[in-house]
């Protein structure tokens, strides 16, 4: 399932606020720990534009 940037932005803010540790956060919203320290790091990159999904740009 592909997810637009703002709904990967809602899941990167829903762990950063969460008080449990982000493993579980992450298990409890069903993604995997690598999709989301690979969107966190788009997002670090980039902002909410790093998130876009880069397979739907024109090259």
């Amino acid at each position: 399932m592909r997810y637009p940037a703002s709904e990967k932005l809602e899941i990167i803010r829903t762990v950063e606020a969460s008080h449990l540790p982000v493993k579980k956060t992450l298990d409890m919203l069903c993604i995997p720990r690598t999709t989301f320290y690979r969107w966190y790091d788009l997002y670090l990159e980039g902002g909410l534009d790093g998130l876009s999904d880069r397979s739907l740009k024109v090259q």
